[in-house]
């Protein structure tokens, strides 16, 4: 059934709606994206109805690049095709962001996932971040446990990442700290 989805998207046969996403056009069918999103349903359908019945909606803060793949996630269950992971990393990141704000739940667990293999020292500050602000529970944990060595901690504590978490999320560290004095 994924595949059949992936060739409409890819047909663009019955198309209803564009999207605008930086200059690049993505036309796609109202019905798909409202079954598989409770928040584009709403958008469409429901209470927010007026901002969406236009055919052409803009999305001014995602990339198109994003925008593609969540649109093939959302078609076809399929996500990331195999990238360096330098780039797999930055499109988990962005479609953890999308998966929160468009109530995606298939799609969060696997960007959680993938970037859970992407922790290291440099990382490490950022998706806790990330994991605080859009409410990652098991990623957040992940972060957590590779802070618990002290050599991770140092180091992490010593970069711009730990300047940049210590400014937008500081109470995440109270949860640091007393991760640290349950684990040792």
């Amino acid at each position: 059934m994924h595949r059949h989805f992936g060739d409409l998207l890819s047909s663009k046969e019955g198309v209803d709606v564009e999207f605008l996403v930086g200059r690049e056009k993505f036309r796609v069918h109202r019905s798909v994206l409202a079954a598989r999103s409770p928040v584009i349903r709403a958008e469409f359908f429901g209470s927010m109805k007026g901002s969406t019945t236009k055919n052409a909606i803009h999305i001014d803060d995602m990339e198109a690049e994003v925008f593609s793949n969540l649109l093939t996630f959302i078609y076809t269950d399929d996500v990331m095709p195999d990238t360096n992971q330098a780039d797999e990393y930055a499109m988990a990141q962005h479609l953890l962001v999308a998966a929160d704000r468009y109530s995606l739940e298939r799609l969060r667990p696997i960007c959680e996932d993938k970037l859970c293999n992407c922790i290291d020292t440099s990382s490490v500050a950022t998706i806790l971040a990330l994991a605080e602000q859009h409410h990652c529970h098991g990623l957040k944990k992940a972060c957590l446990l590779f802070l618990g060595s002290s050599t991770n901690l140092n180091a992490v504590m010593e970069s711009k990442g730990f300047e940049y978490l210590t400014k937008t999320c500081p109470a995440v560290l109270k949860d640091l700290l007393m991760f640290k004095s349950v684990t040792g």
